[in-house]
């Protein structure tokens, strides 16, 4: 049963996907906003990245992860497509990342971003260029909140499939042996971005972990 409630899931969070990434894309040409950095540290697929200040739209809620990652989903995109004050469209930016929700504050840039824990898990978008906390719309839902995020410093380990726990584990201990390696320190939780749309073929999927480290 519980196979057959997480194929539910996953099929719900996937034509949730479908309908953001079709709507935001508009001409095939134009590709989605992706957050600016630099790389100050790279070794193949692991690399040091420098952020800049961002805005976030988030939502903290329970369940699994790919619960979560559907039902934070489903809220965000309500805001950005009219979900607001002023009934305005945002264009939507990638990746989507996910992260706990007690503990660090996510300190990316523009994906979803999930984080979980005991206090369920923090879905985030970072908010296109050229907006302010001031001339945002406000959120219809009080469940969407929208977060200044500080400049910040993440590693980032970059791998492609479908992001099973698995490949979330393994990515997660590599990224953590190279931080140590490179004697960094790690300032926060470890968070999963997703770059692609659900039609993307497995092996051509982006995805990212990333973990926060102290500036040096």
């Amino acid at each position: 049963m519980r196979r057959t409630e997480g194929y539910g899931h996953m099929t719900r969070l996937l034509l949730a996907l479908s309908l953001i990434f079709t709507l935001s894309a508009g001409a095939p040409a134009m590709a989605t906003e992706e957050p600016p950095f630099t790389v100050s540290l790279k070794a193949g697929d692991l690399e040091v990245r420098d952020y800049p200040a961002l805005i976030a739209a988030e939502v903290t809620v329970g369940g699994d992860r790919a619960q979560a990652v559907n039902a934070g989903f489903r809220l965000l995109a309500g805001y950005i497509f009219g979900g607001n004050a002023g009934k305005k469209s945002i264009a939507m930016t990638a990746p989507v990342v996910q992260a706990r929700a007690e503990g660090e504050k996510i300190p990316m840039t523009a994906p979803v971003t999930q984080s979980g824990g005991p206090g369920g898990w923090t879905v985030r978008f970072i908010m296109p260029k050229g907006y302010t906390l001031a001339t945002l719309p406000a959120p219809k839902d009080a469940r969407v909140r929208l977060t200044p995020v500080a400049p910040s410093r993440v590693a980032v380990a970059r791998f492609s499939g479908l992001a099973g726990e698995g490949d979330i584990q393994k990515q997660t201990a590599a990224l953590r042996a190279f931080i140590t390696e490179h004697h960094l320190h790690a300032a926060g939780e470890s968070s999963l971005a997703r770059y692609d749309p659900p039609w993307t073929p497995w092996f051509m999927r982006r995805n990212e972990i990333w973990i926060p480290v102290a500036a040096s």
